[in-house]
C-alpha cells in the first residue's frame, strides 16, 4: 500500500511542474496554451533517449531547450503568423506527435529498467532510503517555485504580468 501512495506521490510532482507552466500561460497570460501537453512529451522523449544512449543529465538540460522550443513555436505561430492561441496550440502538439516518435526511434516506448538515470544515480547516495525520488522531485519543485516567483517579482516578470489581461 505504501509503494502505491510513493507512486502516486512522485507523479503528482512531476506533474506540477506541467501545472507551473499552465499557470504561467493560462492565468498570467490569459492564453489557453495547449503546447503543454506535446511539450511535456517532447521533453520525455528526448530526456529518455538521452538516458537510453547513457546521458541523462544532459537529456533533462536537452529535455528543457526542447520544450522551449515548442512553446517558441507556438509563441511565433500566434504573434508573427496571427493565429489564435488555442489554435496554434492544437497545431503544434499535433505536430510534436510525431517528433516525439522520431526522437525515440519511431517507438512508442523505450525500457530504461537497465539504464542509468537520474534516480538510479541518486538511489545509490542512500540519501532518504526508499524516498530518494520524491525527496529529490519535491526538492526541485519548491527550487523551481522559488526561482518563479523571484522572476515574477523582478522588473521582466512585472512586465510579464502586465502582458496578460489580468484582474489582480
Amino acid at each position: 500500500m505504501l509503494s502505491i501512495f510513493q507512486t502516486t506521490f512522485e507523479l503528482g510532482a512531476l506533474y506540477a511542474f506541467v501545472s507551473i507552466a499552465l499557470f504561467i500561460s493560462y492565468r498570467l497570460l490569459d492564453i489557453a496554451d495547449l503546447t503543454t501537453d506535446g511539450s511535456f512529451v517532447l521533453g520525455m522523449a528526448i530526456s529518455v533517449s538521452c538516458a537510453f544512449a547513457g546521458y541523462p543529465i544532459l537529456g533533462i538540460l536537452l529535455g528543457m531547450l526542447a520544450g522551449g522550443a515548442a512553446g517558441y513555436i507556438t509563441a511565433f505561430l500566434q504573434t508573427r503568423m496571427g493565429v489564435p492561441s488555442i489554435i496554434s496550440g492544437i497545431i503544434t502538439s499535433t505536430g510534436l506527435y510525431t517528433v516525439n516518435l522520431f526522437v525515440m526511434g519511431w517507438s512508442s516506448q523505450i525500457s530504461l529498467l537497465k539504464q542509468t538515470t537520474i534516480f538510479t544515480m541518486l538511489k545509490k547516495t542512500n540519501i532518504g532510503g526508499s524516498w530518494y525520488a520524491s525527496i529529490f522531485v519535491i526538492v526541485l519543485l519548491v527550487v523551481c517555485m522559488i526561482l518563479l516567483r523571484l522572476f515574477l517579482s523582478t522588473r521582466l516578470g512585472l512586465s510579464l504580468r502586465a502582458t496578460g489581461d489580468n484582474r489582480a
